[in-house]
């Protein structure tokens, strides 16, 4: 199965990697409602999920899967939009 990506999925993953000192690990592909991305900063890891801020609120809805597994999950998760909500999350400024 192909999995898709949000259209600002490498977008985000793009501008994180210019980020001096945060590591970014692309996990869509791992399925069953993990999240999109992992990032490692300052010693901390961070699991985001992407949403495309563009479509229109209905189209941004977790999947059952994501549901599930944000339910189920005892550590962080974080849904991002943007560039700018990734900085926010982790307390970046620009």
């Amino acid at each position: 199965m192909i999995r898709k990506t949000d259209a600002n999925h490498k977008e985000i993953m793009t501008n994180c990697r210019k980020i001096k000192g945060l590591s970014v690990f692309s996990t869509h592909t791992l399925g069953k409602g993990f999240p999109d991305i992992v990032i490692g900063y300052k010693g901390l890891n961070y699991l985001v999920e992407i949403k495309d801020g563009d479509k229109p609120p209905s189209a941004r809805k977790l999947t059952p899967d994501e549901v599930t597994f944000h339910a189920l999950w005892k550590g962080q998760i974080t849904i991002c939009h943007n560039i700018e909500e990734v900085l926010q999350l982790l307390d970046i400024k620009k």
